[in-house]
């Protein structure tokens, strides 16, 4: 378990973590100036790119997309997933920011992108808990439709004042959170096992495999969050999670009239 801050982003690559970490993942933030051009290409990783800000200018195998994004919070991404050995270019149209996720993985696979409409997108918490943990969960690729790939790749968005990864859970398989807020100076809070972390703009948080790992976000502040999963091997994460026994409860149908209110003197 390890918890970062990046503060204010440099130009070029800003490392989070490493394969060498317990997280199995090389994370980080490709900054771009505009009409920058850069090349791709790890012999041992699979790679995925994944547009945050700007409009960049994709290819790979003789295929050229593009990539854009005005708001993390509004609009879902695009993203490209390729194999080892496969080299990739990108061109900034404009200032450009750009996740990089790798990880070990000797299978071939023919490279994927996504676009938008790809993205499966769900309200996850929603009715429960007076909408308290209600969340915006979009999953660009998993074992159920990447099962080659040794990585998952997804984002949250938290309304302000909401939680997220609840109720408390964990999974084996070591995962990682990049967090990014809709204002500079928001901020909220990260519980990974039974300590606390302030989450700051840039910030980043590694969940080694079997601790809890909910999230909070302050009122008056959206935060976004990408959630990368490294599957272990032999055993992927295929959407299982061990909820916290204690708090089990709280999925009983009659859960919200177990839950303290206010009581307020009627006049």
């Amino acid at each position: 378990m390890r918890f970062g801050r990046l503060g204010e982003l440099k130009h070029g690559y800003n490392a989070m973590t490493t394969r060498e970490s317990d997280m199995l993942m090389d994370i980080g933030y490709q900054v771009m100036d505009a009409n920058e051009v850069l090349e791709f290409q790890d012999d041992y990783e699979e790679t995925a790119f994944v547009i945050l800000t700007g409009e960049v200018e994709i290819s790979w195998d003789g295929k050229t997309e593009v990539m854009k994004r005005q708001s993390l919070f509004d609009e879902n991404p695009y993203c490209l997933h390729v194999p080892h050995s496969k080299k990739v270019t990108i061109k900034a149209h404009t200032d450009a920011e750009v996740l990089i996720q790798k990880t070990i993985n000797d299978r071939d696979f023919a490279p994927v992108f996504y676009r938008p409409e790809d993205v499966q997108c769900d309200i996850f918490g929603e009715g429960l808990w007076n909408a308290t943990a209600e969340r915006t969960v979009r999953t660009i690729f998993d074992y159920s439709n990447a099962p080659y790939s040794n990585m998952v790749n997804g984002e949250v968005v938290n309304s302000p004042g909401r939680w997220s990864g609840y109720t408390p859970h964990n999974h084996p398989q070591p995962e990682v959170y990049t967090y990014k807020f809709d204002r500079p100076q928001g901020f909220g809070a990260a519980f990974i096992g039974d300590n606390a972390f302030k989450i700051t703009h840039n910030s980043w948080s590694e969940i080694s495999g079997g601790l809890m790992h909910p999230q909070v976000t302050a009122p008056g502040y959206a935060m976004w969050y990408s959630w990368m999963i490294r599957h272990l091997p032999g055993d992927p994460w295929d959407k299982t999670r061990n909820d916290l026994p204690e708090h089990v409860w709280l999925y009983e149908k009659d859960a919200d009239s177990k839950i303290w209110q206010p009581k307020r003197d009627k006049k």
